[in-house]
């Protein structure tokens, strides 16, 4: 067998060679000095080799990143120890270009007054609002139902008139069921593809929830359906059917239809129920039905 070089030899010698084939182009630097950094270059690759093979065994499987490589550290590798959480809006109105007293009076302008999307678009131009009447549509549509949101109606009669109208949205007919009580305050609408028992229940059930009154007196006409729905959710009520009983609720479907009349015609069952229901609103309003502004403190002189 050979007898072993110690391996600063070989390194020293392996300079050399370089240092000797390199010749003019390495002539600054030492046979010793190249040795020198041979050997320091060949010990630290088997120490790299060396951890790579630790790390390497001890992650079973897992990448190893080696020792000396510079990766800087992005926000997406950091941990979140706590999330940030968007605070809830402060108003209905939170992320609208336009102010809440804007939104109200076009609202209420469309409600009230019964003009069309562009003629509300011509009177807030008048006043300088610049807004488009698709724009208004889209108000209606998602203010309207809060505005009768969290009103309570200063008294609900007990004796209720009960009956339904027809309504065309989208080219079919649907049948709109509506209550008032003996003050002609509107209790509920419900709006139906069908006039059947299930939903006259329906719509009694919503009425009596909302309202956390069971009526002593319900006056409909002689439709089939009603006599069996009032013996299940108010047997103890007296249902009249006399003729001509129902004049008063017979009126107010009037002023509905007299507001739908200028629409063009609705489209889908849900703007319908938003419009109907909002009618209904704004009715009550009118009336003296709801204490508005009761609770509001009045301002600091």
């Amino acid at each position: 067998m050979g007898k072993s070089v110690p391996r600063a030899s070989q390194a020293t010698r392996a300079g050399e060679r370089v240092s000797t084939l390199l010749g003019a182009k390495t002539g600054s630097v030492s046979a010793t000095e190249f040795a020198n950094g041979a050997e320091a270059s060949i010990r630290c690759q088997r120490t790299v080799a060396a951890g790579s093979e630790r790390l390497r065994r001890r992650c079973s499987g897992t990448v190893a990143l080696a020792a000396g490589v510079g990766i800087r550290e992005t926000r997406a590798m950091r941990s979140r120890r706590h999330p940030s959480v968007r605070p809830a809006p402060s108003s209905a109105f939170s992320g609208y270009r336009f102010p809440p007293e804007v939104i109200t009076l076009a609202v209420r302008w469309y409600l009230r007054f019964g003009p069309s999307y562009r003629d509300v678009e011509e009177l807030l131009a008048e006043r300088g609002v610049e807004v488009d009447h698709v724009s208004i549509y889209r108000w209606v549509q998602r203010f309207a139902p809060e505005f009768a949101l969290g009103l309570d109606s200063t008294s609900t009669g007990d004796r209720w008139h009960v009956d339904e109208t027809y309504l065309k949205v989208g080219g079919t007919w649907r049948y709109l069921f509506r209550a008032i009580d003996q003050f002609g305050q509107v209790i509920d609408v419900f709006l139906s593809p069908r006039r059947d028992a299930g939903a006259a229940r329906r719509f009694l059930e919503g009425a009596i929830d909302r309202t956390r009154i069971s009526p002593v007196e319900v006056t409909t006409d002689r439709y089939r359906v009603y006599p069996g729905a009032l013996a299940e959710l108010l047997p103890a009520a007296f249902h009249d059917t006399e003729a001509h009983a129902n004049n008063a609720l017979e009126t107010d479907h009037g002023r509905l239809k007299a507001r739908l009349r200028p629409m063009r015609g609705l489209k889908r069952d849900r703007t319908a129920r938003v419009i109907v229901a909002a009618h209904a609103f704004v009715q009550n309003l009118r009336r003296g039905f709801y204490d508005l502004g009761t609770d509001v403190r009045p301002p600091s002189v």
